[in-house]
Protein backbone atom coordinates (compact mmCIF):
# COMPACT_ATOMS: atom_id res chain seq x y z
CA UNK A 1 0.00 0.00 0.00
CA UNK A 2 1.26 3.45 -0.86
CA UNK A 3 2.74 5.38 1.71
CA UNK A 4 1.51 8.79 2.08
CA UNK A 5 4.36 10.51 -0.33
CA UNK A 6 2.32 8.49 -3.03
CA UNK A 7 -0.45 9.81 -5.35
CA UNK A 8 -3.40 10.20 -2.69
CA UNK A 9 -6.37 8.04 -3.86
CA UNK A 10 -9.90 8.84 -3.39
CA UNK A 11 -11.01 12.66 -1.89
CA UNK A 12 -8.09 13.44 -0.69
CA UNK A 13 -5.78 16.01 -2.38
CA UNK A 14 -2.23 16.39 -2.18
CA UNK A 15 -2.86 19.21 0.20
CA UNK A 16 -4.71 17.84 2.29
CA UNK A 17 -2.62 14.84 3.06
CA UNK A 18 0.20 17.24 3.99
CA UNK A 19 -2.07 18.68 6.60
CA UNK A 20 -3.15 15.73 7.86
CA UNK A 21 -0.58 15.82 10.84
CA UNK A 22 -2.01 18.87 11.74
CA UNK A 23 -5.30 18.14 11.59
CA UNK A 24 -3.85 15.19 13.41
CA UNK A 25 -2.73 17.15 16.37
CA UNK A 26 -5.61 19.83 16.57
CA UNK A 27 -8.15 16.35 16.76
CA UNK A 28 -6.03 15.24 19.80
CA UNK A 29 -6.36 18.85 21.34
CA UNK A 30 -9.97 19.00 20.57
CA UNK A 31 -10.73 15.79 22.33
CA UNK A 32 -8.68 16.31 25.59
CA UNK A 33 -10.49 19.76 25.72
CA UNK A 34 -13.61 17.88 25.73
CA UNK A 35 -12.20 15.72 28.43
CA UNK A 36 -11.12 12.56 27.57
CA UNK A 37 -8.56 10.47 29.16
CA UNK A 38 -4.98 11.50 27.84
CA UNK A 39 -3.27 8.49 27.06
CA UNK A 40 -6.37 6.46 25.13
CA UNK A 41 -7.01 9.57 23.48
CA UNK A 42 -3.50 9.70 22.02
CA UNK A 43 -3.16 6.35 20.58
CA UNK A 44 -6.89 6.13 19.85
CA UNK A 45 -7.07 9.52 17.64
CA UNK A 46 -3.83 8.06 15.81
CA UNK A 47 -4.89 4.31 15.34
CA UNK A 48 -7.89 6.17 13.79
CA UNK A 49 -6.27 8.51 11.47
CA UNK A 50 -3.88 5.90 10.91
CA UNK A 51 -6.17 2.96 9.37
CA UNK A 52 -8.30 6.13 8.01
CA UNK A 53 -5.00 6.51 6.01
CA UNK A 54 -4.68 3.03 5.45
CA UNK A 55 -8.01 2.85 3.82
CA UNK A 56 -7.24 6.17 1.29
CA UNK A 57 -4.11 4.71 0.20
CA UNK A 58 -1.95 7.50 2.12
CA UNK A 59 -0.63 5.91 5.00
CA UNK A 60 1.72 3.08 5.11
CA UNK A 61 0.29 0.50 7.55
CA UNK A 62 3.84 -0.88 7.85
CA UNK A 63 4.86 1.95 9.56
CA UNK A 64 2.76 0.58 13.03
CA UNK A 65 4.91 -2.50 12.56
CA UNK A 66 7.39 -0.61 14.69
CA UNK A 67 5.17 -0.09 17.21
CA UNK A 68 6.47 -3.34 19.62
CA UNK A 69 9.93 -2.11 19.30
CA UNK A 70 9.21 1.56 20.49
CA UNK A 71 6.88 0.10 23.14
CA UNK A 72 10.02 -2.28 24.39
CA UNK A 73 12.58 0.26 24.45
CA UNK A 74 10.30 2.48 27.11
CA UNK A 75 9.23 -0.29 29.60
CA UNK A 76 13.18 -1.26 29.44
CA UNK A 77 14.82 2.22 29.21
CA UNK A 78 17.29 2.29 32.12
CA UNK A 79 17.14 5.99 32.91
CA UNK A 80 12.42 5.59 33.32
CA UNK A 81 13.18 3.51 36.09
CA UNK A 82 14.07 6.95 38.41
CA UNK A 83 10.36 7.80 37.89
CA UNK A 84 8.79 5.35 40.26
CA UNK A 85 11.89 6.19 42.74
CA UNK A 86 11.49 9.53 42.79
CA UNK A 87 7.61 9.71 43.39
CA UNK A 88 8.12 7.46 45.94
CA UNK A 89 10.50 9.57 47.71
CA UNK A 90 8.07 12.47 47.22
CA UNK A 91 5.29 10.87 48.18
CA UNK A 92 7.28 9.39 51.65
CA UNK A 93 8.13 13.33 52.44
CA UNK A 94 4.69 14.33 51.95
CA UNK A 95 2.76 11.71 53.32
CA UNK A 96 4.85 11.26 56.72
CA UNK A 97 4.39 14.95 58.17
CA UNK A 98 8.15 15.67 57.69
CA UNK A 99 7.50 18.94 55.34
CA UNK A 100 4.87 19.47 58.41
CA UNK A 101 7.26 19.74 60.71
CA UNK A 102 10.16 21.91 59.26
CA UNK A 103 7.53 24.40 58.37
CA UNK A 104 6.31 24.11 62.29
CA UNK A 105 10.08 24.68 63.62
CA UNK A 106 10.95 27.59 60.86
CA UNK A 107 7.87 29.89 61.50
CA UNK A 108 8.11 29.61 64.42
CA UNK A 109 11.67 31.01 64.24
CA UNK A 110 11.06 33.44 61.55
CA UNK A 111 7.58 34.11 62.42
CA UNK A 112 8.34 37.23 64.89
CA UNK A 113 9.33 39.19 61.84
CA UNK A 114 7.41 40.86 59.31
CA UNK A 115 6.64 38.24 56.10
CA UNK A 116 8.29 35.72 58.45
CA UNK A 117 5.49 32.97 57.74
CA UNK A 118 5.39 33.72 54.06
CA UNK A 119 9.50 33.16 53.95
CA UNK A 120 9.08 30.19 55.74
CA UNK A 121 6.77 28.97 53.48
CA UNK A 122 8.48 29.70 50.30
CA UNK A 123 11.81 28.05 51.35
CA UNK A 124 9.90 24.74 53.03
CA UNK A 125 8.11 24.83 49.45
CA UNK A 126 11.23 24.92 47.47
CA UNK A 127 12.48 21.86 49.38
CA UNK A 128 9.54 20.30 48.88
CA UNK A 129 9.55 21.19 45.17
CA UNK A 130 13.13 19.65 44.92
CA UNK A 131 11.57 16.02 46.54
CA UNK A 132 8.61 15.60 44.85
CA UNK A 133 8.61 17.65 41.55
CA UNK A 134 4.51 17.17 40.99
CA UNK A 135 2.89 20.80 41.06
CA UNK A 136 -0.16 19.57 42.81
CA UNK A 137 1.15 17.40 45.56
CA UNK A 138 3.04 20.27 46.56
CA UNK A 139 0.61 23.33 46.27
CA UNK A 140 -2.42 21.24 47.69
CA UNK A 141 0.09 20.00 50.71
CA UNK A 142 1.53 23.46 51.17
CA UNK A 143 -2.47 25.07 51.04
CA UNK A 144 -3.71 22.42 53.43
CA UNK A 145 -0.64 23.02 56.03
CA UNK A 146 0.03 26.99 55.82
CA UNK A 147 -3.06 29.02 54.62
CA UNK A 148 -4.93 28.61 57.41
CA UNK A 149 -2.28 29.82 59.75
CA UNK A 150 -1.33 32.54 57.43
CA UNK A 151 -5.12 33.78 57.46
CA UNK A 152 -5.14 33.38 61.02
CA UNK A 153 -2.30 35.76 61.55
CA UNK A 154 -3.67 38.27 59.29
CA UNK A 155 -2.03 37.98 55.82
CA UNK A 156 -3.20 39.64 53.00
CA UNK A 157 -5.05 37.00 51.24
CA UNK A 158 -3.38 37.64 47.94
CA UNK A 159 0.07 37.74 49.26
CA UNK A 160 -0.71 34.15 51.03
CA UNK A 161 -2.53 32.47 48.17
CA UNK A 162 0.30 33.60 45.86
CA UNK A 163 3.44 32.65 47.65
CA UNK A 164 1.92 29.44 48.21
CA UNK A 165 0.86 28.80 44.26
CA UNK A 166 4.21 29.90 43.13
CA UNK A 167 6.25 28.08 45.93
CA UNK A 168 4.37 24.89 44.89
CA UNK A 169 4.96 25.49 41.28
CA UNK A 170 8.80 25.43 41.61
CA UNK A 171 8.66 21.44 41.55
CA UNK A 172 8.68 22.31 37.39
CA UNK A 173 12.03 23.79 37.93
CA UNK A 174 14.24 22.90 41.11
CA UNK A 175 16.16 19.77 40.57
CA UNK A 176 15.65 16.55 41.56
CA UNK A 177 12.27 16.57 40.11
CA UNK A 178 9.81 14.48 38.05
CA UNK A 179 9.57 17.13 35.56
CA UNK A 180 12.93 17.32 34.82
CA UNK A 181 13.58 13.22 34.50
CA UNK A 182 11.10 13.22 31.72
CA UNK A 183 12.09 16.26 29.90
CA UNK A 184 15.83 15.37 30.40
CA UNK A 185 14.87 12.33 28.80
CA UNK A 186 13.13 13.28 25.78
CA UNK A 187 15.17 16.06 24.72
CA UNK A 188 18.31 13.58 24.96
CA UNK A 189 16.20 11.67 22.13
CA UNK A 190 15.56 14.55 20.51
CA UNK A 191 18.74 16.04 20.30
CA UNK A 192 20.18 12.31 18.88
CA UNK A 193 17.91 12.11 16.22
CA UNK A 194 18.40 16.52 15.15
CA UNK A 195 21.93 15.75 14.75
CA UNK A 196 21.63 11.75 13.14
CA UNK A 197 19.35 14.08 10.41
CA UNK A 198 22.26 16.98 10.17
CA UNK A 199 24.68 13.80 8.83
CA UNK A 200 26.43 13.43 12.66
CA UNK A 201 26.47 9.31 12.65
CA UNK A 202 28.60 9.75 16.47
CA UNK A 203 25.61 12.27 17.91
CA UNK A 204 26.72 13.92 21.54
CA UNK A 205 24.20 13.04 24.39
CA UNK A 206 22.78 14.89 26.60
CA UNK A 207 21.87 12.98 30.20
CA UNK A 208 19.30 14.21 32.98
CA UNK A 209 22.09 14.86 34.97
CA UNK A 210 23.30 17.98 32.56
CA UNK A 211 19.50 19.32 32.69
CA UNK A 212 19.65 18.68 36.57
CA UNK A 213 22.86 20.88 36.69
CA UNK A 214 21.61 23.19 34.21
CA UNK A 215 18.03 23.85 35.92
CA UNK A 216 19.76 24.44 39.28
CA UNK A 217 21.22 28.11 39.32
CA UNK A 218 17.78 29.24 37.53
CA UNK A 219 15.50 27.35 40.16
CA UNK A 220 17.92 29.15 42.94
CA UNK A 221 17.77 32.59 40.93
CA UNK A 222 13.60 32.38 41.49
CA UNK A 223 13.61 31.33 44.70
CA UNK A 224 15.69 34.01 45.57
CA UNK A 225 13.47 36.39 43.83
CA UNK A 226 10.43 35.27 45.52
CA UNK A 227 12.49 36.11 48.95
CA UNK A 228 13.22 39.68 47.99
CA UNK A 229 9.70 40.38 46.68
CA UNK A 230 8.50 39.24 49.90
CA UNK A 231 11.05 40.71 52.16
CA UNK A 232 9.87 43.85 50.10
CA UNK A 233 6.63 43.05 50.82
CA UNK A 234 6.55 43.01 54.04
CA UNK A 235 8.88 46.29 54.21
CA UNK A 236 6.53 48.46 52.39
CA UNK A 237 2.76 47.28 53.72
CA UNK A 238 3.69 45.20 57.22
CA UNK A 239 0.49 45.20 57.33
CA UNK A 240 0.24 42.35 54.49
CA UNK A 241 2.63 40.06 56.25
CA UNK A 242 2.38 40.56 60.12
CA UNK A 243 4.74 39.69 62.63
CA UNK A 244 3.57 37.15 65.20
CA UNK A 245 2.93 38.56 68.34
CA UNK A 246 1.58 34.92 69.64
CA UNK A 247 2.41 31.70 69.95
CA UNK A 248 -0.10 29.56 67.03
CA UNK A 249 -3.10 28.01 68.50
CA UNK A 250 -1.92 24.46 67.22
CA UNK A 251 1.82 25.02 68.40
CA UNK A 252 3.36 24.16 71.35
CA UNK A 253 3.34 26.65 74.30
CA UNK A 254 5.40 29.40 73.01
CA UNK A 255 8.35 28.90 76.16
CA UNK A 256 10.88 26.97 74.20
CA UNK A 257 13.45 29.84 74.01
CA UNK A 258 15.29 30.53 70.55
CA UNK A 259 18.55 27.91 71.14
CA UNK A 260 16.09 25.37 71.51
CA UNK A 261 14.40 26.76 68.76
CA UNK A 262 16.83 26.67 66.31
CA UNK A 263 17.80 23.33 67.64
CA UNK A 264 14.46 22.18 66.55
CA UNK A 265 14.84 23.83 63.67
CA UNK A 266 17.92 21.79 62.48
CA UNK A 267 16.92 18.71 63.88
CA UNK A 268 13.71 19.24 61.66
CA UNK A 269 15.30 20.53 58.91
CA UNK A 270 19.34 18.44 58.06
CA UNK A 271 17.47 15.24 57.00
CA UNK A 272 15.63 16.41 54.38
CA UNK A 273 18.14 18.81 53.12
CA UNK A 274 20.71 16.10 53.52
CA UNK A 275 18.97 13.59 51.41
CA UNK A 276 18.26 16.20 48.80
CA UNK A 277 21.84 17.38 48.73
CA UNK A 278 22.89 13.57 48.59
CA UNK A 279 20.71 12.66 45.47
CA UNK A 280 21.67 16.07 43.38
CA UNK A 281 25.38 15.86 44.61
CA UNK A 282 26.01 12.39 43.62
CA UNK A 283 24.20 13.06 40.10
CA UNK A 284 26.36 15.64 39.74
CA UNK A 285 29.52 15.03 41.64
CA UNK A 286 29.45 11.87 38.63
CA UNK A 287 29.25 9.28 41.79
CA UNK A 288 25.49 7.60 40.56
CA UNK A 289 23.00 7.75 37.82
CA UNK A 290 20.12 9.56 38.06
CA UNK A 291 18.38 6.25 38.44
CA UNK A 292 20.46 5.06 40.88
CA UNK A 293 20.41 8.51 42.66
CA UNK A 294 17.05 8.30 42.96
CA UNK A 295 17.13 4.64 44.28
CA UNK A 296 19.03 6.25 47.09
CA UNK A 297 16.23 9.20 47.31
CA UNK A 298 13.47 6.31 48.07
CA UNK A 299 15.32 4.38 50.22
CA UNK A 300 16.57 7.85 52.72
CA UNK A 301 12.96 9.44 52.27
CA UNK A 302 11.77 6.03 53.41
CA UNK A 303 14.57 5.87 56.48
CA UNK A 304 14.19 9.15 57.46
CA UNK A 305 9.91 8.73 57.86
CA UNK A 306 11.37 5.80 59.63
CA UNK A 307 13.34 7.91 62.12
CA UNK A 308 10.72 9.96 62.63
CA UNK A 309 8.30 7.26 63.53
CA UNK A 310 6.21 8.14 60.97
CA UNK A 311 6.11 4.76 59.27
CA UNK A 312 3.50 2.70 59.84
CA UNK A 313 1.84 -0.24 58.09
CA UNK A 314 -1.49 1.64 56.49
CA UNK A 315 1.10 4.75 55.71
CA UNK A 316 3.29 2.83 53.41
CA UNK A 317 0.47 0.88 51.96
CA UNK A 318 -0.63 4.48 51.12
CA UNK A 319 2.67 5.66 50.17
CA UNK A 320 2.84 2.31 47.88
CA UNK A 321 -0.78 3.23 46.42
CA UNK A 322 0.51 6.63 45.36
CA UNK A 323 3.79 5.64 43.57
CA UNK A 324 2.09 2.81 41.61
CA UNK A 325 -0.66 5.13 40.26
CA UNK A 326 1.57 8.21 39.43
CA UNK A 327 3.97 5.87 37.82
CA UNK A 328 1.39 3.69 35.69
CA UNK A 329 0.07 7.21 34.65
CA UNK A 330 3.20 8.35 33.29
CA UNK A 331 3.57 5.20 31.63
CA UNK A 332 0.53 5.32 29.86
CA UNK A 333 0.82 8.35 28.92
CA UNK A 334 4.02 7.81 27.21
CA UNK A 335 2.95 4.46 25.68
CA UNK A 336 -0.04 6.44 24.22
CA UNK A 337 2.38 8.92 23.13
CA UNK A 338 4.51 6.81 21.26
CA UNK A 339 1.72 5.72 19.02
CA UNK A 340 1.01 9.32 18.21
CA UNK A 341 4.28 10.35 17.01
CA UNK A 342 4.49 7.09 15.12
CA UNK A 343 1.68 8.01 13.03
CA UNK A 344 2.47 11.59 12.76
CA UNK A 345 5.80 10.88 11.56
CA UNK A 346 4.58 8.42 9.27
CA UNK A 347 2.48 11.22 7.68
CA UNK A 348 5.88 13.44 7.44
CA UNK A 349 4.68 15.48 10.22
CA UNK A 350 8.17 15.96 11.51
CA UNK A 351 9.45 17.27 8.11
CA UNK A 352 5.85 19.62 7.79
CA UNK A 353 6.78 21.29 10.89
CA UNK A 354 10.74 21.76 9.79
CA UNK A 355 9.40 23.16 6.95
CA UNK A 356 6.84 25.84 8.50
CA UNK A 357 10.21 26.70 11.19
CA UNK A 358 12.10 27.06 8.27
CA UNK A 359 9.86 29.71 5.96
CA UNK A 360 9.53 31.49 9.92
CA UNK A 361 10.33 35.15 9.63
CA UNK A 362 13.19 35.76 12.41
CA UNK A 363 15.12 32.68 12.06
CA UNK A 364 16.08 30.48 15.08
CA UNK A 365 14.52 33.12 17.26
CA UNK A 366 11.43 33.46 15.74
CA UNK A 367 10.98 29.49 16.02
CA UNK A 368 11.79 29.66 19.46
CA UNK A 369 9.37 32.21 20.29
CA UNK A 370 6.28 30.36 18.48
CA UNK A 371 7.37 27.52 20.08
CA UNK A 372 7.50 29.22 23.65
CA UNK A 373 3.99 31.00 22.93
CA UNK A 374 2.34 27.67 22.18
CA UNK A 375 4.02 25.55 24.92
CA UNK A 376 2.72 28.29 27.49
CA UNK A 377 -0.79 28.39 25.72
CA UNK A 378 -0.75 24.57 26.05
CA UNK A 379 0.00 24.75 29.67
CA UNK A 380 -3.04 26.06 30.76
CA UNK A 381 -4.94 22.97 29.04
CA UNK A 382 -2.28 19.70 29.29
CA UNK A 383 -0.42 18.93 32.39
CA UNK A 384 3.53 18.47 31.93
CA UNK A 385 3.76 15.63 31.13
CA UNK A 386 1.52 15.30 28.13
CA UNK A 387 3.29 18.31 26.77
CA UNK A 388 6.79 16.69 27.03
CA UNK A 389 5.84 13.79 25.87
CA UNK A 390 3.75 15.24 22.90
CA UNK A 391 5.16 18.51 21.80
CA UNK A 392 8.68 18.79 22.78
CA UNK A 393 9.35 15.41 20.42
CA UNK A 394 7.67 17.09 17.73
CA UNK A 395 9.52 20.85 17.82
CA UNK A 396 12.38 19.67 19.76
CA UNK A 397 14.16 17.90 16.95
CA UNK A 398 13.72 21.19 14.55
CA UNK A 399 15.08 23.72 17.16
CA UNK A 400 17.73 21.60 18.09
CA UNK A 401 18.78 21.17 14.63
CA UNK A 402 18.98 24.98 14.04
CA UNK A 403 21.66 25.34 16.67
CA UNK A 404 19.24 25.89 19.99
CA UNK A 405 21.16 24.35 22.63
CA UNK A 406 19.24 21.40 24.21
CA UNK A 407 20.21 22.01 27.78
CA UNK A 408 19.12 25.79 27.60
CA UNK A 409 16.11 24.94 25.65
CA UNK A 410 15.18 22.31 28.74
CA UNK A 411 15.18 24.90 31.06
CA UNK A 412 13.10 27.61 28.95
CA UNK A 413 10.73 24.89 28.62
CA UNK A 414 10.43 24.02 32.39
CA UNK A 415 9.84 28.01 33.49
CA UNK A 416 8.07 28.81 30.55
CA UNK A 417 5.74 25.61 31.70
CA UNK A 418 6.09 26.96 35.25
CA UNK A 419 4.40 30.58 34.23
CA UNK A 420 2.05 28.85 32.19
CA UNK A 421 0.68 26.71 35.42
CA UNK A 422 0.54 30.25 37.47
CA UNK A 423 -1.71 32.48 35.03
CA UNK A 424 -4.93 32.97 35.29
CA UNK A 425 -7.85 32.24 34.80
CA UNK A 426 -6.81 28.59 33.29
CA UNK A 427 -3.33 28.27 35.86
CA UNK A 428 -2.75 24.40 36.93
CA UNK A 429 -1.81 25.84 40.41
CA UNK A 430 -4.59 28.13 41.05
CA UNK A 431 -7.25 25.30 40.83
CA UNK A 432 -5.12 22.98 43.39
CA UNK A 433 -5.52 25.93 45.79
CA UNK A 434 -8.75 26.92 44.94
CA UNK A 435 -9.55 23.20 45.64
CA UNK A 436 -8.48 23.70 49.37
CA UNK A 437 -8.04 26.86 50.30
CA UNK A 438 -11.06 28.11 53.11
CA UNK A 439 -14.89 29.67 51.33
CA UNK A 440 -13.61 33.05 52.41
CA UNK A 441 -10.58 33.44 50.32
CA UNK A 442 -11.71 34.59 46.83
CA UNK A 443 -10.88 33.18 43.36
CA UNK A 444 -10.09 37.09 42.58
CA UNK A 445 -7.65 36.73 45.52
CA UNK A 446 -5.91 33.93 44.56
CA UNK A 447 -5.65 35.29 40.75
CA UNK A 448 -4.74 38.77 41.81
CA UNK A 449 -2.25 37.32 44.24
CA UNK A 450 0.22 35.49 41.61
CA UNK A 451 0.60 38.57 39.39
CA UNK A 452 3.90 39.45 41.21
CA UNK A 453 5.14 36.06 40.94
CA UNK A 454 4.15 35.97 37.17
CA UNK A 455 6.40 38.56 36.55
CA UNK A 456 9.08 37.54 38.33
CA UNK A 457 9.21 34.20 36.50
CA UNK A 458 8.95 36.35 33.33
CA UNK A 459 11.84 38.03 34.56
CA UNK A 460 13.97 34.78 34.97
CA UNK A 461 12.71 33.88 31.40
CA UNK A 462 13.92 37.25 29.86
CA UNK A 463 17.39 36.59 31.95
CA UNK A 464 17.70 33.59 30.40
CA UNK A 465 17.28 34.91 26.72
CA UNK A 466 20.03 37.66 27.83
CA UNK A 467 22.13 35.29 29.61
CA UNK A 468 22.04 31.71 28.37
CA UNK A 469 25.07 31.27 30.17
CA UNK A 470 22.84 30.80 33.47
CA UNK A 471 21.44 27.27 32.74
CA UNK A 472 24.50 26.28 30.58
CA UNK A 473 27.53 27.18 32.51
CA UNK A 474 27.17 25.02 35.30
CA UNK A 475 26.89 21.69 33.30
CA UNK A 476 30.10 22.69 31.36
CA UNK A 477 31.73 23.15 34.78
CA UNK A 478 30.74 19.90 36.08
CA UNK A 479 30.91 17.81 33.16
Amino acid sequence: MAGWRGKPAGALTGSMVELLPLIMFAAVFVALLAGYAVAPTLAGVALLFAFGGALFGVFDVGDLGFLPGRLFGIVTNQTLIAVPLFVCMGVTLERTRIAQALLHSLSKLLGSAPGGLALAVTLVGALMAASTGIVGATVVTLGLLSLPTMMRRGYDPKLATGTICATGALGQIIPPSIALVLLGDVLSSAYQQAQLGLGVFSPKTVSIGDLFAGALLPGLVLVGFYLLYLLFAAWRHPERAPASTAPDAESESGDEDEGEGVATLLRSLAPPVLLVVAVLGSILGGYATPTEAAGVGALGALALAAAHRALSLPVLQEIGAATVKTTAMVFFILIGASVFSLVFRGYGGDELVQGIFADMPGGVWGATLIVMVTIFLLGFVLDFIEITYVVVPIVGPVLLAMGVDPIWLGVMIAVNLQTSFLTPPFGFALFYLRGVAPPEVATTDIYRGVAPFIILQLCLLGLLVALPELATWLPSVVY
